[in-house]
């Protein structure tokens, strides 16, 4: 059995893996969880690794999210996922403040 990779942690979730193509795959199946209406915070304070496919995952979720009503928040973003972000011009969507 596979552990979960996301969390639920208070009144948000957490994620507990890597965000990378070998892991997006599970983390979009698991992220059916996330979609409640309203504001909607996701932790990324435990992922130690990350590739481009988790700037296409946050987008993703804000994306369905919208469809559903609800509001992404993603703190404690790694900062090698913000400078990816900034890269591809998105850094506002995922992260605005």
């Amino acid at each position: 059995m596979t552990a979960e990779m996301i969390v639920q942690n208070g009144n948000g979730f957490r994620i507990e893996s890597p965000v990378t193509m070998a892991t997006v795959s599970q983390l979009i199946a698991e992220g059916d969880v996330l979609f409640n209406p309203g504001e909607v915070t996701v932790d990324f304070g435990n992922v130690k690794e990350v590739d481009s496919s988790a700037v296409s995952l946050m987008l993703n979720w804000l994306r369905e999210g919208n469809k559903h009503g609800c509001q992404f928040r993603f703190a404690n973003l790694p900062e090698n996922l913000k400078s990816l972000a900034a890269l591809y011009g998105v850094l506002e969507l995922i992260s605005p403040s």
